[in-house]
């Protein structure tokens, strides 16, 4: 599967699951997601000035009814620490995080969030789930939607450079 057809497969997995709100902050490896919910007219794109704007988005989106997706690189976990308190509360918070810092990276400067994207997400109660292949977008994705819509829980599905292709630095 290509890495357009998996994205472009994974949107309508998001819209046939009532996900309508696209929370981001602009990054290439959510590009076509952007894209895609900047083109549909029934679904509502929010641009970011930072990722914890989105666990608000979210928070909102619940409250009113709605389902909302941030979209997020592994760098802006850290921006949102504080925020992600209200998973501890209870608020179902869904995230897909493209990663930075972990297979073959060569920038130094990432390494350090990516690698603490699972420890931090995971101490604030937040469930992390890995995709290093493509194969594994839909069933993880439709697995994390299953635990955040239906059982409450806060999920975040990482999708990794093993997936996503190092950058060149």
């Amino acid at each position: 599967m290509t890495a357009a057809s998996w994205q472009d497969s994974l949107y309508d997995l998001l819209r046939e699951n009532g996900v309508d709100i696209f929370s981001y902050v602009p990054d290439a490896g959510h590009r076509i997601l952007i894209d895609r919910s900047l083109a549909d007219p029934d679904a509502h794109s929010v641009p970011l000035t930072t990722e914890e704007e989105g666990v608000g988005v979210c928070v909102g989106a619940h409250l009113g009814g709605k389902r909302a997706a941030l979209l997020m690189q592994s760098s802006g976990v850290g921006n949102c620490v504080n925020f992600f308190s209200f998973a501890r509360a209870g608020f179902p918070l869904f995230t897909i995080v493209s990663m930075r810092g972990d297979f073959g990276e060569g920038n130094p400067w990432q390494m350090a969030m990516g690698q603490a994207v699972e420890p931090v997400m995971s101490a604030m109660g937040i469930i992390c789930l890995r995709v290093d292949d493509a194969a594994e977008v839909l069933p993880t994705t439709t697995a994390a939607l299953t635990m955040c819509y239906k059982s409450g829980q806060s999920v975040a599905v990482l999708l990794t450079q093993r997936l996503l292709g190092a950058k060149a630095f």
